[in-house]
Protein backbone atom coordinates (compact mmCIF):
# COMPACT_ATOMS: atom_id res chain seq x y z
CA UNK A 1 0.00 0.00 0.00
CA UNK A 2 1.29 3.46 -0.84
CA UNK A 3 0.04 5.17 2.32
CA UNK A 4 3.55 5.49 3.74
CA UNK A 5 4.40 7.91 0.93
CA UNK A 6 2.26 10.47 2.77
CA UNK A 7 4.32 12.57 5.20
CA UNK A 8 3.28 11.66 8.74
CA UNK A 9 2.08 8.12 8.00
CA UNK A 10 4.48 5.31 8.78
CA UNK A 11 4.03 1.57 8.51
CA UNK A 12 2.17 1.01 11.78
CA UNK A 13 -0.25 3.90 11.23
CA UNK A 14 -0.87 2.74 7.65
CA UNK A 15 -1.69 -0.76 8.92
CA UNK A 16 -4.10 0.65 11.53
CA UNK A 17 -5.83 2.76 8.87
CA UNK A 18 -6.22 -0.27 6.58
CA UNK A 19 -7.54 -2.40 9.46
CA UNK A 20 -10.09 0.27 10.33
CA UNK A 21 -11.18 0.52 6.68
CA UNK A 22 -11.24 -3.31 6.41
CA UNK A 23 -8.89 -3.39 3.41
CA UNK A 24 -6.28 -6.08 2.72
CA UNK A 25 -2.72 -4.98 3.53
CA UNK A 26 -1.29 -6.43 0.33
CA UNK A 27 -3.67 -4.58 -1.99
CA UNK A 28 -2.06 -2.15 -4.41
CA UNK A 29 -3.15 1.49 -4.60
CA UNK A 30 -4.15 1.18 -8.26
CA UNK A 31 -6.50 -1.73 -7.42
CA UNK A 32 -8.54 0.23 -4.87
CA UNK A 33 -12.13 1.14 -5.64
CA UNK A 34 -13.28 4.72 -5.24
CA UNK A 35 -15.34 3.69 -2.19
CA UNK A 36 -12.23 2.24 -0.50
CA UNK A 37 -10.23 5.38 -1.35
CA UNK A 38 -12.91 7.55 0.25
CA UNK A 39 -12.88 5.37 3.40
CA UNK A 40 -9.11 5.78 3.72
CA UNK A 41 -9.33 9.51 3.06
CA UNK A 42 -11.99 10.09 5.73
CA UNK A 43 -10.05 8.04 8.31
CA UNK A 44 -6.87 10.03 7.66
CA UNK A 45 -8.65 13.41 7.77
CA UNK A 46 -10.48 12.60 10.99
CA UNK A 47 -7.66 10.96 12.90
CA UNK A 48 -4.32 12.62 12.36
CA UNK A 49 -2.26 15.52 11.07
CA UNK A 50 -0.40 14.86 7.83
CA UNK A 51 1.62 16.73 5.19
CA UNK A 52 1.38 20.53 5.47
CA UNK A 53 -0.27 20.70 8.89
CA UNK A 54 2.31 18.39 10.44
CA UNK A 55 5.26 20.22 8.84
CA UNK A 56 3.83 23.55 9.98
CA UNK A 57 3.43 22.25 13.54
CA UNK A 58 7.02 20.95 13.74
CA UNK A 59 8.44 24.20 12.33
CA UNK A 60 6.39 26.20 14.84
CA UNK A 61 7.72 24.01 17.68
CA UNK A 62 11.29 24.66 16.55
CA UNK A 63 10.58 28.38 16.20
CA UNK A 64 9.16 28.45 19.75
CA UNK A 65 12.33 26.82 21.10
CA UNK A 66 14.43 29.41 19.27
CA UNK A 67 12.32 32.31 20.55
CA UNK A 68 12.55 31.30 24.20
CA UNK A 69 16.30 30.72 23.74
CA UNK A 70 16.13 27.14 24.99
CA UNK A 71 19.22 24.96 24.66
CA UNK A 72 17.57 22.88 21.94
CA UNK A 73 16.56 26.04 20.08
CA UNK A 74 20.11 27.36 20.12
CA UNK A 75 21.36 24.01 18.79
CA UNK A 76 18.80 24.25 15.98
CA UNK A 77 19.97 27.79 15.14
CA UNK A 78 23.60 26.74 14.95
CA UNK A 79 22.66 23.61 12.94
CA UNK A 80 24.30 21.32 15.49
CA UNK A 81 22.99 18.00 16.84
CA UNK A 82 20.02 18.69 19.10
CA UNK A 83 19.59 15.42 20.96
CA UNK A 84 22.92 15.09 22.74
CA UNK A 85 24.93 13.35 20.05
CA UNK A 86 28.70 13.55 20.03
CA UNK A 87 29.81 16.46 17.86
CA UNK A 88 33.59 16.15 18.01
CA UNK A 89 33.86 13.42 15.39
CA UNK A 90 30.32 13.28 14.02
CA UNK A 91 28.49 16.17 12.28
CA UNK A 92 31.79 17.55 11.03
CA UNK A 93 30.45 18.50 7.61
CA UNK A 94 27.63 20.51 9.17
CA UNK A 95 30.09 22.33 11.44
CA UNK A 96 32.48 23.03 8.59
CA UNK A 97 35.33 21.06 10.16
CA UNK A 98 36.15 18.81 7.23
CA UNK A 99 39.39 16.95 7.79
CA UNK A 100 41.12 15.60 4.74
CA UNK A 101 43.20 12.47 4.77
CA UNK A 102 46.59 12.23 3.08
CA UNK A 103 45.51 11.17 -0.38
CA UNK A 104 42.09 12.79 -0.60
CA UNK A 105 43.16 16.19 -1.90
CA UNK A 106 46.06 15.09 -4.02
CA UNK A 107 45.93 15.95 -7.71
CA UNK A 108 46.76 13.33 -10.26
CA UNK A 109 49.97 14.12 -12.15
CA UNK A 110 49.77 14.09 -15.90
CA UNK A 111 51.93 11.55 -17.71
CA UNK A 112 53.86 12.99 -20.68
Amino acid sequence: MGLTAVFGIGRTRAQKILDEAKIDHGKKAKDLSSDEENKIRTIIESGSKVEGDLKRETSMNIKRLKDIRAYRGIRHERRLPVRGQNSKTNSRTVRGNVRNTMGSGRRKTEKT
